[in-house]
């Protein structure tokens, strides 16, 4: 109950003076709207078990103004509260953190002198580097799971304890833990030193953890092992790092284990390999040699995207290396220079030493063919596109197949228009984006995110506080505006261009895994930068908003995810060869040259195999290169001029008149845009 002797304002009155005093109680608000006070200090495990035994004994951590904190801190403020249990996706952070702080125990039980260093969690899971001197191997992985294992089976609560810095630093010292000693030191002075024990082990950790180590459970998995420099420094001793998971569930856990299992038989490294689609080398760093078949699935993929396009954008082409100036004007320069190819241009004479730069970006280009000739707002929305080959730096271990390259072509497009159109320009590009990836099969969630100012940016606070304003509600008409995808939206703080706020289009593929693809962002700088104009109704010189668009993105990185989506196995409108003609005997060679000129002609990608094998060989190697469908002749298919059908997958067959059989492959083959094309003419 509050102090009903005390005004509710916290300050006590006296006749001559102003006297502060603190608060004896604090308000809470509950989830459910409700609001009470507690004493002043109270804990959230106080207030938990005052509510319920049951709450208490489930929860894990609290809640204070969506901030999540230790349920043994007490409460000083008047905040709203939730409680969270171990089911809650917001303790997956703090289950892998605590599963952490367990495989260090378990490290240092098993090989004391180890010395241990930092331990945070990651995108699926968490890892830990050690210092000893020779390193781990995934053979130690089953002992220590084991000793982790027993470390939860005796649930020993997690208790903080806040120390002074030299205290810190002398015990750890003393315990010859001096990574730890050197964190300390990295610690600001206005930050409290935490320290974590569970039982009599202890770590240094910001927080927060779960109430006791039990509450890890056992769906934990070590993962793999690496060399890792201290503090990322190759001057600095070499760790070794050990990577594991951690899920809720033992369900979860073994889906996640199921999807690593499948992501490695589709890495489209391998199957790039294996399907002849390309590969990389020493001497092209980050770019990419396309092979035939794979530059067939390539042009396929330009071919689709152009169709898309056909009515409402006009294709260009921008120059691929330009003048420095340019993209000073353009802030590339200041702000994006680290990830840049550039180079000085030859010569003795001055006027002719330049710098130059390949382009990272095709929107200074862009805004170039915008301003040649006068424009009119009668002339607005323009849509301009261009399938830009552009480079740009990555450090050589961020390099990742298709995934991450130096050379990429971008499908990207910028649209010019007025502020007044600028909403329904985003909802056009909003329903391309959706419609291209249900087009590739991808129909399942999908998640679009507003990135908002980053700390490096262009352009004053208003018109970011303007751009965003715009975004915000478009994004929620996307919410609202229906398609065949289940759509979720979220922000995604500081991630936005250095130019301007975008909206991230993220797709989720055949085994679970999310991807970033499309892009849609909104600038009012740039135009402005470039002096890009046009005339408005009144007669006045107005900034066009520039929205740069990309769907596929790099469309190198977007045939990477196909191919590890599909697993290899493309649709026939979207595969390299689509049709093999092949023999039982050599009686069917005539008549399979027949067939493959037909099948040809019809526009199909035919090879033809009249090798001397026995059948099922030839059909089991086919089988392996992907190939969506086989017709196998021989002498009784010459003479009535029938074909087997195999398909990719079907253990059986089924014989067809030749016509019949090139037609339903013709039909097949035809790329979706071209079927609902055909549909609504």
């Amino acid at each position: 109950m509050s102090d009903k002797s005390a005004p509710a304002s916290g300050f006590q009155f006296g006749l001559s003076n102003l006297k502060p005093v603190a608060a004896t109680t604090v308000a809470l608000t509950f989830p459910n709207g409700d609001r009470r006070e507690y004493p002043r200090g109270s804990t959230g495990l106080d207030i938990a078990k005052g509510i319920s035994p049951s709450l208490a004994k489930r929860t894990v951590v609290m809640a204070l103004d969506g901030v999540v904190t230790d349920l043994a801190d007490p409460i000083d403020h008047d905040a709203k509260i939730e409680f969270i249990g171990r089911d809650d996706p917001r303790a997956l952070e703090l289950i892998r953190h605590d599963c952490a702080h367990v495989l260090a125990e378990a490290v240092q039980t098993l090989w004391p002198g180890t010395q241990v260093t930092i331990g945070p969690t990651i995108e699926n899971g968490f890892y830990y580097d050690f210092f000893r001197n020779e390193p781990f191997t995934p053979e130690d992985f089953g002992a220590i799971e084991k000793k982790m294992r027993e470390i939860i089976a005796r649930d020993k609560p997690f208790t903080k304890e806040i120390w002074t810095r030299d205290q810190t630093k002398q015990v750890f010292a003393d315990n010859g833990e001096m990574f730890k000693v050197e964190l300390v030191d990295a610690i600001s002075a206005d930050q409290t030193i935490k320290i974590y024990k569970q039982g009599d082990w202890f770590d240094l950790c910001r927080g927060p953890h779960m109430t006791s180590v039990g509450k890890v459970g056992n769906a934990f998995k070590l993962m793999k092992v690496a060399g890792a420099y201290w503090r990322g420094d190759s001057n600095n001793p070499m760790l070794t790092r050990i990577y594991g998971t951690a899920f809720a569930k033992q369900e979860e856990l073994d889906a996640y284990l199921h999807q690593i299992e499948e992501a490695e038989k589709r890495d489209h490294r391998k199957l790039g390999r294996e399907l002849d689609l390309f590969h990389f080398q020493e001497e092209g760093p980050g770019v990419v040699f396309w092979h035939a078949k794979g530059w067939t699935v390539f042009q396929a993929l330009i071919a689709y995207m152009r169709r898309r396009l056909t009515g409402d954008y006009s294709e260009v082409n921008a120059p691929q290396i330009l003048d420095k100036s340019l993209w000073e004007t353009s802030g590339h320069w200041e702000w994006y220079r680290e990830n840049m190819f550039a180079a000085q241009s030859a010569g003795d004479d001055a006027e002719d030493k330049r710098w130059f730069a390949l382009k990272p970006m095709n929107c200074p280009g862009h805004v170039q063919i915008f301003k040649h000739g006068l424009k009119s707002y009668r002339d607005l929305p323009l849509r301009i596109a261009e399938f830009g080959i552009v480079h740009r730096y990555e450090p050589s271990g961020a390099m990742h197949g298709l995934m991450r390259v130096r050379g990429f072509t971008q499908d990207d497009a910028h649209v010019f228009c007025t502020e007044a159109q600028l909403a329904d320009e985003c909802l056009k590009i909003n329903d391309l984006i959706l419609s291209t990836y249900a087009d590739f099969g991808f129909e399942g969630e999908l998640t679009v995110k507003l990135s908002t100012r980053p700390e490096k940016r262009v352009g004053t606070d208003e018109m970011w506080d303007h751009a965003e304003r715009v975004m915000a509600t478009v994004l929620s008409q996307i919410e609202a505006h229906g398609s065949n995808h289940s759509i979720k939206t979220a922000i995604n703080p500081g991630e936005g261009a250095f130019y301007g706020p975008k909206f991230e289009y993220v797709l989720r593929d055949a085994i679970g895994r999310d991807w970033q693809c499309g892009t849609t962002q909104v600038d009012f700088n740039l135009p402005e930068r470039f002096g890009a104009f046009y005339i408005d109704a009144d007669g006045s010189k107005k900034a066009p908003v520039m929205v740069h668009r990309a769907i596929c993105g790099s469309m190198e990185r977007f045939i990477g995810i196909l191919i590890e989506h599909f697993a290899g196995n493309f649709p026939l409108w979207l595969a390299p060869t689509q049709v093999v003609v092949t023999t039982i005997t050599s009686e069917g060679d005539e008549y399979a040259k027949v067939v493959a000129a037909a099948a040809r002609r019809a526009g199909l990608r035919v090879e033809i195999d009249l090798r001397n094998e026995k059948i099922n060989y030839k059909v089991r190697e086919h089988s392996l290169a992907k190939i969506p469908a086989l017709l196998v002749v021989g002498k009784k298919e010459a003479e009535t001029h029938q074909v087997s059908v195999r398909r990719l997958g079907s253990e059986g067959q089924t014989v067809l008149p030749t016509d019949e059989a090139i037609a339903a492959l013709v039909e097949e083959a035809t790329p979706p845009d071209v079927k609902r094309a055909r549909q609504e003419a």
